[in-house]
């Protein structure tokens, strides 16, 4: 099967992206994992299918690099605004399903802004928070961060008792003079990432909540793979509504790959 990839980044968290509006395309778990994989297909993070849905411009379907369909993934939802754009499907806003439900997002440029879903509840725990932006994410706030090992100690995390089963992202953040440094090791990828949206989300909610954010309404992200911005409003305590991630969304390259029908799993 010949198919006709695109691949986009978005601060360092990268994605192949596929237009099935003709839902003519349909994948298994081990054909995304091994378009995906870095040394024997194209190399991402995840995999987006962009597809047709009544009563929104696009329907989005996310798989991780592991080849199982995921929850949301921030950087995706805006790196796949930019591929509806290229695709002309839109102009300059969009509204689009995802797995989470509806979200609104817009387009600048290589910059994109996704409005996230509300947050409502916040688990606080002796030294961390646990919180879904879309995705669930554990949070906890460390020192030195540059030096901490994300894969050792976030694989702890997300292969303990409680988590084992579904698994969690895990973040680690730091305040750093006037902004927060994130880094996050995902679920499904099982590994540390440049960047994670919904995780960058979930860090800025947990800075606001404990009085951190670098801005009331707003919190400047510094990820491995560059900088994002969060803005929010906060009703109550644990409470937050109108939730944007803003950052870049850039086109990398568009290729054409032959994909087995039954590939060979990877070693």
């Amino acid at each position: 099967m010949q198919l006709e990839c695109f691949k986009y980044q978005g601060t360092g968290n990268d994605f192949v992206l596929i237009d099935n509006r003709e839902k003519t395309i349909s994948l298994t778990a081990e054909q995304i994992k091994w378009l995906c994989d870095r040394r024997f297909g194209i190399g991402a993070d995840g995999l987006m299918l962009l597809e047709l849905e009544p009563g929104v411009d696009f329907k989005m379907v996310y798989f991780n690099s592991d080849g199982n369909e995921s929850s949301m993934c921030g950087n995706g939802g805006r790196c796949i605004t930019a591929f509806a754009k290229r695709l002309g499907i839109i102009n300059s806003d969009a509204k689009f399903l995802a797995i989470d439900g509806i979200h609104d997002s817009k387009i600048n440029g290589e910059y994109v802004s996704l409005k996230m879903n509300d947050v409502r509840e916040i688990e606080v725990g002796d030294d961390y928070f646990y919180l879904n932006t879309g995705s669930p994410h554990y949070v906890k706030f460390v020192s030195d961060l540059e030096n901490v090992d994300v894969f050792t100690e976030g694989q702890k995390i997300r292969y303990n008792e409680r988590f084992s089963a579904e698994g969690t992202n895990v973040n680690f953040i730091e305040k750093k003079d006037n902004e927060l440094f994130v880094r996050t090791y995902e679920r499904g990828v099982e590994n540390e990432t440049l960047s994670c949206g919904t995780g960058v989300t979930a860090a800025a909610l947990i800075a606001a909540f404990k009085g951190q954010s670098t801005d009331k309404n707003n919190c400047v992200i510094k990820t491995l793979g560059g900088n994002l911005n969060v803005k929010f409003d906060k009703v109550l305590e644990n409470t937050f509504y109108n939730i944007w991630l803003e950052g870049p969304a850039v086109f990398v390259f568009k290729t054409s790959i032959e994909v087995q029908e039954a590939p060979a799993s990877l070693i």
